[in-house]
């Protein structure tokens, strides 16, 4: 079983290329996987170890590196490895807005609980409630009423709130995965002139562990190799990631080229070629020698 944990924290780095060496030291020494985004303006991370007491130490020795003992993990498992390998990047955005001058201070600023959160959604009606996630990840799951932005990206996410001419007294509800977004989304709107604007504490994965099964519907992207999680924060069985686009995949096909049993996500479906073929390998094959059969494609996750 791996244990898994996702964490941010902003917070003042002077030197994010000595913090990625520091990063890069200790997790070799613990056997830590997973993605760390660093960068002048703190942490944003997903970790997986097959050990919980090594991720533990991992937790412990960054608590006590950046001085802050109530640093909040959001932990789950998987008995499938989520990554494959350990990588720092050092950006400077920890979550990119396009704005590094918008720096969350580590204050609440009208953060709900999960069970306020709830409260709000069941007995108040006048909100605008917005998923200031990418399209892609709205797709498989969101809050019930949510409205959806449609962005690719999140730099996309303040024109989209410029162009809603929305009323500025009117109650905001945002929410994404992990809480992160949110503490600079949150910023946006206010510098926008919104008023009565409030944020999900620690996202839909800190909801879903008080709320399975309530105000969120369907299951909760995440950018691993587990795709989603559903509503009791186990891997998915429901979805894969499409061998053409990288999209969730649920619809199965068997490969006209290989006969590869694989899921192709709904866009992929609509598309001559592709729609019958398990990779871009075979899809590419098929359609210089259609009828033609080809070995097996094995995707890189069976061959790790």
């Amino acid at each position: 079983m791996h244990a898994i944990t996702t964490f941010y924290h902003f917070f003042r780095i002077d030197q994010p290329e000595q913090m990625k060496q520091e990063l890069n030291f200790k997790a070799k020494e613990l056997g830590l996987q997973g993605l760390i985004i660093c960068g002048p303006e703190g942490l944003n991370a997903t970790l997986s170890c097959s050990s919980q007491t090594r991720l533990e130490s991992f937790k412990s020795w960054l608590r006590e590196k950046i001085g802050v003992v109530d640093l909040n993990f959001k932990d789950s498992e998987s008995e499938k490895a989520p990554f494959r390998r350990f990588v720092v990047k050092v950006r400077d955005e920890i979550v990119t807005l396009g704005n590094p001058d918008l720096f969350p201070d580590q204050k609440q600023n009208h953060h709900l609980s999960p069970t306020q959160w709830n409260e709000v959604l069941k007995n108040e009606k006048d909100l605008l409630l917005i998923d200031t996630r990418n399209w892609y990840e709205t797709k498989i799951g969101t809050f019930k009423g949510a409205k959806n932005p449609h962005t690719d990206k999140f730099t996309e996410f303040p024109k989209f709130m410029q162009e809603q001419n929305a009323d500025k007294n009117q109650k905001v509800l945002i929410f994404c995965t992990g809480g992160i977004r949110c503490e600079k989304g949150i910023l946006e709107l206010q510098r926008q002139g919104y008023e009565n604007v409030y944020q999900l504490e620690g996202g839909i994965l800190n909801y879903l562990k008080e709320y399975p099964n309530d105000q969120f519907e369907g299951e909760c992207f995440v950018f691993d190799h587990r795709v989603a999680v559903d509503q009791n924060l186990k891997p998915t069985e429901n979805y894969d990631l499409c061998p053409h686009c990288g999209q969730p995949a649920a619809s199965k096909i068997q490969c006209s080229r290989c006969d590869y049993e694989t899921l192709i996500c709904e866009d992929c479906l609509q598309v001559d070629l592709i729609k019958e073929t398990c990779s871009k390998n075979c899809a590419h094959h098929y359609g210089a020698r259609p009828g033609v059969k080809g070995p097996r494609q094995i995707p890189s996750y069976e061959q790790a």
